[in-house]
Formats: C-alpha cells, sequence, structure tokens
C-alpha cells in the first residue's frame, strides 16, 4: 500500500483531513463518522503494522465516534510517533557475533 515515509505522512494528512470534513457539516455530518470510524481504524493497521498500529486503530475508530475528537490528526500523530519518537529510542542494537567452541 504506502511504503515510504513520505507516502504514509501524505495519506495520514489525507485521511486526517477527510476524517475532520465532518466538523464542517455543523452536526449534520456527524453521521458520516459512524461510517469512517471503522474504516480509518482499519487504515491505521495497515499503513503501521504491529502492535502500535493495532492500538492506534482502536484509538483512531474511539475518537472518531466520540463527538468533537475529530480535531486530533491520529494518522499524523501516529506517524510523528513512528518515524520520529520510536526511531529515536535507540532500536538500532548492534549484535555481537560470538564464537562457541568446544
Amino acid at each position: 500500500m504506502f511504503h515510504s515515509k513520505r507516502s504514509k505522512l501524505v495519506a495520514g494528512v489525507v485521511f486526517d483531513l477527510i476524517g475532520m470534513s465532518s466538523l464542517l457539516g455543523f452536526g449534520i455530518l456527524e453521521f458520516t463518522d459512524l461510517a469512517w470510524a471503522p474504516i480509518a481504524g482499519y487504515l491505521m493497521t495497515k499503513l503501521y503494522p504491529g502492535k502500535s498500529g493495532v492500538a492506534a486503530g482502536v484509538v483512531t475508530t474511539i475518537e472518531e465516534l466520540l463527538p468533537g475528537l475529530d480535531v486530533i490528526p491520529s494518522f499524523t500523530i501516529m506517524w510523528c510517533y513512528t518515524y520520529l519518537i520510536k526511531s529515536g529510542r535507540g532500536d538500532n542494537k548492534k549484535t555481537i557475533d560470538i564464537d562457541h567452541f568446544s
């Protein structure tokens, strides 16, 4: 689907804008959140596989279902977590091979 950092960021911003678009209807379009919430959760799990993607998918689904929380850019926050916060934690641990002689 989306493999590069940039494509995930662009897709995330677009998905966040789709989620926020229901606020333009002043309550009329709030019902679109019922359809968008599970789709957004699914897309989050596809963009970011693994435990963090599943957790973000659940949070995104809940956030889209609750009225007034559409302003939270969930996809953009997850991109920042994945590529700015999580990648800078020192996950690049080096392994040392040791020869075992018996």
